[in-house]
């Protein structure tokens, strides 16, 4: 067994035995691929009653790389809109990138991703949104973001 089964195992096992409110587990049969759906639990009018699905991909890097995580439309779970998440699925979020260090788990990201969606009072894509798109690499790792706003 390698050593990244092992700690996706344990995760695994977390996340199902002390879900963090508004996060659940869809699927997770091996581990290459989960999918963890979240709502925000405040009453943010942007997405009060929107359940979201994130699809996370691992390699045996993981915990040392971080996992390629991204939105997907998923039985009628949307992309949601947000300054910094493209119509693609992408996030533009420094944890997932040059922020990512092994503590970080698919629960710590998954929080990450819902407290930025309950922060944010802009009902709107990137302002690039649409010239990332076409021109965007299938996985969100190769894509080179800028952190530079963290107000929302």
């Amino acid at each position: 067994m390698f050593a990244y089964t092992k700690r996706l195992g344990r995760e695994l096992q977390e996340l199902k035995n002390s879900p963090s409110v508004g996060i659940s587990v869809f699927q997770a049969e091996d581990f290459r691929l989960w999918l963890i759906d979240i709502e925000v639990i405040d009453n943010n009018p942007i997405y009060i009653g929107k359940k979201f699905r994130l699809q996370f991909r691992f390699t045996q890097s993981y915990p040392i790389e971080a996992p390629e995580v991204q939105f997907i439309q998923s039985y009628g779970r949307p992309i949601p809109v947000h300054p910094h998440i493209y119509s693609n699925g992408h996030i533009c979020l420094d944890v997932l990138g040059s922020g990512w260090s092994p503590i970080q788990t698919v629960a710590s990201v998954s929080m990450s991703i819902q407290s930025m969606l309950t922060g944010n009072d802009k009902n709107e894509r990137p302002p690039d949104d649409a010239r990332y798109v076409a021109s965007a690499p299938i996985s969100p790792k190769q894509s080179r973001f800028a952190y530079h706003d963290d107000t929302v």
